[in-house]
């Protein structure tokens, strides 16, 4: 676990906490990477779930917003690589399609969306600082479907000179430089204020814990069924998680009692 302190804007907790928190540097920085205007916001959620069936897979947005030009923006901060993140962004395009309209309700009615991923590496291979994509005709490119639907990675360690100085310097601070933007400073400002604030420290905790937890019983789940299955021995199971033998054997008798 990172250390409270030891946060930085690219944590995904100093993330959402950062721009919820501050609409207008939020505003400013969705500006500056789609190249335009924002509104003023009618919707400022972070972790955003959207779960529209029962038993289907659900979303967990970072930092979704709504303007009142009837825009909507997802922000996504990315640092893992190899998430297979365009099949992601198609996936979160049509959640949002899914959850903004009502069934039996007029096509005309979605929203432009923008579905916005931050990352530290290069998403494409190519050098770009930034890649934006909508839907065009191939056969002639300059026709642009105009389904309102745009998708763009940021990636910070892009070599190209491709963007403006102050996308520039963001994505440089995003890397761990210093920044030197009045955008920058501000959110280097609060991503301070986060730090210092003791009942969001403690929401960190919690969640941290909370995460925990599941992945435990996910373990403990997965090492009844190797034991179950012949394949691990209870001794070794229960080492795995730090357990007497006894008490792991005890576990996994409740975990049949709850099931049944």
């Amino acid at each position: 676990m990172k250390k409270y302190e030891e946060l930085t804007f690219a944590d995904d907790f100093m993330f959402c906490k950062v721009l919820t928190t501050n609409p207008n540097l939020c505003r400013e920085l969705l500006e500056l990477i789609i190249g335009r205007k924002v509104g003023q916001f009618t919707r400022l959620d972070q972790q955003q779930p959207i779960e529209l069936t029962a038993d289907g897979k659900g979303v967990r947005f970072d930092v979704y917003s709504e303007d009142d030009t009837g825009t909507v923006f997802d922000c996504e901060m990315q640092t893992t690589e190899n998430r297979n993140l365009p099949k992601r962004s198609r996936y979160y395009q049509g959640m949002i399609d899914l959850n903004l309209i009502e069934r039996g309700a007029d096509y005309s009615e979605l929203k432009k969306s923008y579905v916005i991923f931050i990352c530290p590496f290069d998403a494409f291979g190519a050098g770009l600082h930034k890649y934006t994509f909508e839907s065009i005709c191939k056969e002639l490119p300059q026709i642009n479907l105009g389904d309102e639907a745009t998708k763009i990675f940021l990636c910070a360690s892009g070599d190209a000179d491709d963007v403006s100085p102050d996308m520039k310097d963001f994505l440089d601070w995003l890397s761990g430089k210093q920044g030197k933007s009045r955008l920058v400073c501000e959110l280097e400002e609060a991503v301070q204020r986060v730090k210092d604030h003791k009942e969001w420290r403690t929401e960190y905790m919690t969640l941290f814990m909370r995460d925990q937890e599941m992945m435990r019983k996910g373990t403990m789940s997965t090492l009844f069924s190797l034991v179950e299955d012949g394949i691990l021995s209870i001794d070794v199971a229960a080492a795995r998680v730090n357990m007497e033998p006894e008490e792991f054997k005890e576990a996994m008798e409740k975990s049949k009692a709850v099931s049944v």
